[in-house]
């Protein structure tokens, strides 16, 4: 494909909530841009951005997908998206991207989660938007209730652009009401309907300049060609938000997008400079898209192809790559030879000589470069912001279900988390799993199957093992002696030690009071050795002894038989026995966990808290929302999402890190030690 300059470049984000059509669109806009020969359809697997054989089988998108084709000398990048919000790190990489966002609406079903959570990540990152009410041909279908509920919830400026001919399985055509072509053409109800939204159209664009709405003011309307204009400066600043419709099966609509889209949503140049980092310096500095420009770009997406390995999707913001060349990945700091550059339509790749300032390029098998990190030359380093993604919401062990399995799951983990960085795994060094973490269910489902579709991985998945950990509430005084005598040379040795609690957090803390030789130092060092082995398994249910101070204060020698062995041996039954004394107690990890939810939902969400024992800590207003700020066992919150997204209708988000530790109620603290207690009598 031939190097488009800037201006001829548009680069479009594709959202909306599960099943509005998104990847029946893309078809539509490729099919009548003359980009394919014909439609593929979702149920039949044949979709130029679903190619996975995961999302053939589910048929819905699990991963974005990038479709570059060329319509009116315009080079069009079109990013699709999954719609469901477990998937939510696809949208935010795309966005970084994007230019402008196309919206699309289900016109059965309306203003639905995942539309409303779209519309507002666009406008929170800048990106101006229009909106595509789409399957106007099916039964049930409501193009006005769409449009007023769009203005209802969004309010910025949303008019329509054009308006349906026929409804449901009569829909034949739009009429454009920016141009006024095709007006005659309607009926009268609707002709009137349609010159209302007209005006609509026309007080709306004026708002946006004060000498054109002084002008309308004054004579009551506007020429085509002022409207035109204004038209357009209001869309790519995003003050006005179009509202398009037809039906993406029936190409119904689909010329007028595509006008749309390459006379009115923004080329790279028309959006504000990017703001980078000079890595060397670390001043901000402004990036203006021009190709004479110091290279910078940064990597949105990674894929992994089973026949050409990972693929690395960029955007070029300023300069220009050529194929066959190199560059400095200034997260890293390491330089990447690259081969071919290319772009996407679905899976089918198109050679590309270079990329430059605003366009969206690939390329296959870098070495150390992931989504996130920045292009750009050794000689003058620029380096992006991180693009922020969300922490997990949702953990599970994993555990290979046979020896082939364990051979091959890091390999698989290592590619399916560089695609998506959502998906988080780790090994909890105390509990000794493999814990995996995403968005949702559906989201740790689709990517295991994955490993087992593509890797020819299969796992268990379970409930993770939470890290809990032992301490004491009191004071505990042991004394031990140890001797062995059974031929050859003998072991003895005394201890004497108490223990006391320490502050929450402490760790461990070994004292040595020993006075006039009782015990000869080496000995005091083997004391503490000993008992640092007895720390991994407390008297509870056999979890890590924390916050603990141990005094070692005497003790008794033989002049022979005392060694190294013998003392730790002692110290350490010294230290279990004086633990029991101790009030010995239960420690859970409690989680600082943000809740963001609408306004209308605080009460379900404290009530649910409660019940999962956890504790408000205060609330702040947001837009629209309320953020619930709590602290909560992390016991509680491994499915929480599932139970969040059932009281909010999937609205409601949240995260949360670690805060601290504290004892687990008692009651709840005998049900975990039997349990301990079962489980090491099987195991025996």
């Amino acid at each position: 494909m031939a190097s488009f300059e800037a201006k001829d470049i548009r680069n479009i984000i594709l959202l909306g909530h599960s099943g509005s059509g998104k990847t029946t669109l893309v078809e539509a806009l490729l099919y009548n841009s003359g980009a394919i020969p014909r439609m593929g359809r979702v149920d039949d697997g044949t979709t130029i951005s679903d190619y996975n054989e995961d999302e053939k089988e589910k048929k819905h998108s699990a991963s974005s997908s990038l479709a570059s084709f060329q319509y009116s000398s315009k080079k069009i990048n079109v990013i699709d998206i999954p719609g469901y919000t477990d998937f939510v790190g696809e949208m935010i990489g795309g966005l970084r991207a994007a230019d402008a966002c196309i919206v699309v609406v289900n016109a059965t079903g309306g203003i639905e989660i995942g539309t409303e959570r779209s519309y507002r990540m666009a406008m929170e990152r800048g990106v101006p938007c229009i909106f595509f009410i789409n399957m106007l041909d099916k039964e049930h279908s409501d193009y006005d209730k769409c449009f007023e509920d769009i203005n209802k919830k969004f309010r910025k400026h949303c008019v329509a652009v054009d308006v349906p001919v026929g409804k449901e399985s009569t829909l034949k055509d739009v009429v454009n009401i920016v141009n006024r072509k095709g007006l005659d053409t309607l009926s009268d109800s609707d002709k009137t309907h349609a010159k209302i939204l007209a005006d609509d159209l026309t007080e709306v664009v004026a708002e946006t300049d004060d000498a054109l709405l002084e002008k309308y003011l004054d004579k009551g309307e506007l020429s085509l060609e002022e409207l035109d204009k204004a038209f357009k400066k209001a869309v790519v600043k995003g003050d006005i938000t179009p509202i398009l419709c037809g039906s993406a099966t029936n190409g119904i609509g689909i010329k007028e997008l595509l006008d749309m889209i390459v006379n009115y949503l923004p080329s790279p140049v028309d959006r504000p400079a990017v703001d980078a980092i000079k890595a060397n310096t670390s001043e901000t500095t402004s990036l203006a898209v021009k190709a004479d420009g110091p290279l910078a770009g940064l990597v949105f997406k990674t894929l992994s192809d089973p026949f050409l390995g990972q693929i690395s999707i960029f955007k070029i913001f300023s300069g220009r790559l050529q194929s066959n060349g190199g560059f400095y990945n200034a997260n890293k700091g390491v330089r990447e030879k690259i081969g071919s550059l290319f772009t996407l339509l679905g899976k089918a790749q198109v050679s590309m000589e270079a990329v430059q300032a605003g366009d969206i390029g690939c390329v296959a098998k870098l070495k150390d470069t992931e989504t996130g990190d920045s292009i750009t030359d050794e000689k003058n380093p620029i380096r992006f912001g991180e693009i922020q993604f969300p922490e997990p919401a949702i953990s599970f062990s994993l555990k290979p279900k046979t020896r082939a399995d364990e051979d091959k799951i890091s390999t698989a983990i290592h590619k399916i988390s560089a695609e998506d960085p959502t998906f988080k795994v780790t090994r909890d060094e105390q509990t000794k799993e493999m814990i995996v973490s995403g968005m949702g269910d559906m989201h740790i489902a689709m990517l295991l199957n994955r490993m087992k579709m593509r890797y020819g991985v299969q796992v268990d998945v379970g409930t993770p093992k939470v890290a809990y950990k032992e301490t004491i509430m009191g004071k505990g005084d042991a004394q031990y002696r140890h001797k062995k005598q059974s031929g050859g040379a003998g072991q003895f040795a005394e201890v004497w030690l108490r223990v006391e609690p320490l502050p929450r957090g402490t760790g461990f803390e070994f004292v040595d009071e020993v006075v006039g030789g009782a015990i000869p130092r080496p000995f005091v060092v083997s004391c503490e050795k000993g008992i640092r082995t007895a720390l991994g398994s407390g008297p509870v249910a056999g979890f890590p002894v924390v916050d603990v101070r141990a005094i070692v204060y005497d003790g008794k020698t033989h002049p022979v038989d005392s060694k190294d062995i013998a003392f730790q041996t002692a110290a350490r039954h010294a230290f279990k026995e004086s633990i029991l004394k101790a009030k010995p107690a239960l420690l859970e990890p409690i989680m600082d966990v943000d809740i963001v939810v609408p306004d209308e939902f605080m009460g379900d969400i404290t009530g649910s808290l409660n019940s999962r024992r956890g504790r408000v800590m205060g609330m702040e207003p947001a837009d629209g929302s309320q953020v619930i700020k709590a602290k909560v066992p992390l016991e509680e919150m491994y499915k929480y999402v599932n139970e969040l997204k059932s009281i909010t209708g999937g609205r409601g988000t949240y995260t949360m890190t670690f805060s601290h530790y504290e004892m687990v109620p008692p009651n709840l603290a005998q049900v975990i030690a039997e349990k301990a207690s079962k489980k090491e009598e099987t195991e025996d």
